[in-house]
């Protein structure tokens, strides 16, 4: 097939779907909603021959220059059977058309094209693939529901967000999103078992099993969340594909603000491929200290603002390509333990709403080690309640790299411009 037809049958899907979602309307027990994205992605990496070499055929026409369009497909049915039990699915096709292989130190701004994690079968299979395009289709959802007195339990694929944190997290254990990753709205689903007790009106109880193919690739973890005024405390502990851990996350208001906080300790049963706390390099800290204010100007200003640490990253950029060269380091980075492949990051994020149809945003991420960063300026256009588009600018700065040395964590990171059109039916 084209590579031109592949986004032309997704979006005959799409307008399939509306007949779909007509005729399933006035049925109250059963609702299917329907999804479609196209991204266009365009990319100029820093001059860096070693990393962003040449096309052998075309030595005029450098890698750095990159085209990346990636459309999205989305079937969501959903039944309720009863008043106890709801019944969920997700099924999706997502196809990537790219000029040429991304470069080494990407931002991360599409969805990875890699296993997800917690899965017992990835149920994930290729429709078709070439040297410049990828068809794949998967179920991403599949779950039973029963709301029962006093318990909600969830058995199957489903999607399972732990913590505080607005652009990073330390306790979010089943496939975090990474910060800079435009398309953040569909968490990975993962096969768990999960039940939440209501012990009090003002305390609950959330216990998962999320598994993978062998118990050495799963997360047993339960987590205790208490309530008192504008204050809340989570404890959270089990294990995590074969780490410990324990973590706390609170928030509170203050004033006119918010103010949020998570910490978690991770005991590893080998050392860590980028070192460790202790004297075997077992050990792991990760944190998230954050917060929140609406600035009072014009239609008012929502900020976010929070600082990361994660000890699974590397201690400086100079060591972030051999690491990533480890399988150790790759596994854990790919299945979430870190969404910064540093150690430190400072972020911000702010949202105006300039009109009903018309939303401003601005995001900034740095290492405060060495100084680089990348400014995310972002508009979304509301056109109708099913259709929007965004426009994104992602602007590096930092140290180029030298050779096959990074010299500053985003100095390698390309220049980006992203376009999206999204219809919800």
């Amino acid at each position: 097939m084209r590579r031109r037809a592949i986004p032309m049958a997704l979006f005959a899907c799409a307008l399939f779907a509306v007949d779909a979602d007509v005729l399933w309307a006035e049925e109250d027990w059963f609702r299917f909603r329907t999804s479609f994205k196209g991204t266009l992605l365009l990319s100029h990496s820093p001059e860096a021959p070693l990393l962003f070499p040449d096309w052998p055929d075309w030595p005029d026409w450098p890698e750095r220059d990159t085209a990346t369009s990636f459309w999205r497909v989305r079937f969501e049915p959903e039944a309720r059977l009863g008043t106890r039990f709801t019944l969920g699915a997700a099924y999706e096709q997502r196809v990537r058309v790219f000029s040429t292989a991304s470069g080494t130190a990407g931002l991360g701004i599409l969805p990875p094209d890699t296993p997800a994690p917690y899965r017992i079968r990835q149920l994930d299979w290729n429709i078709s693939s070439s040297s410049g395009s990828s068809w794949r289709h998967e179920i991403d959802r599949a779950y039973l529901a029963a709301h029962l007195e006093n318990v909600e339990l969830t058995l199957g694929r489903q999607a399972i967000g732990w913590g505080r944190g607005v652009l990073f997290g330390a306790v979010d254990l089943f496939s975090p999103f990474t910060p800079l990753e435009a398309d953040r709205e569909w968490r990975r689903g993962v096969d768990a078992i999960r039940a939440d007790f209501e012990l009090t009106t003002r305390s609950s109880l959330d216990v998962v099993g999320a598994f993978g193919e062998s118990l050495d690739e799963s997360v047993f973890a339960a987590r205790f969340r208490g309530y008192r005024g504008e204050q809340d405390l989570e404890l959270v502990a089990g294990y995590r594909a074969r780490d410990a851990f324990f973590g706390i996350t609170s928030s509170a208001a203050v004033g006119g603000a918010e103010i949020h906080g998570e910490l978690a300790f991770f005991r590893a049963p080998e050392a860590l491929p980028a070192g460790g706390l202790g004297s075997e390099d077992r050990g792991a800290l990760k944190a998230v200290l954050g917060g929140s204010h609406r600035i009072p100007v014009a239609n008012g200003i929502l900020l976010f603002v929070e600082y990361h640490y994660s000890g699974f990253g590397a201690p400086s950029a100079e060591e972030i390509l051999p690491l990533l060269s480890d399988p150790a380091f790759r596994e854990r980075y790919l299945r979430g333990d870190t969404q910064i492949l540093e150690r430190h990051a400072l972020a911000a994020l702010a949202t105006y709403e300039f009109s009903p149809e018309l939303a401003l945003n601005g995001q900034w991420i740095q290492s405060p080690v060495d100084g680089s960063g990348v400014v995310v300026p972002s508009a979304t256009w509301t056109l109708s309640d099913r259709l929007s588009l965004l426009g994104s600018l992602y602007l590096p700065y930092g140290a180029a790299p030298e050779g096959l040395i990074l010299k500053s964590t985003y100095g390698a990171a390309a220049i980006s411009g992203l376009f999206q059109i999204r219809v919800y039916l």
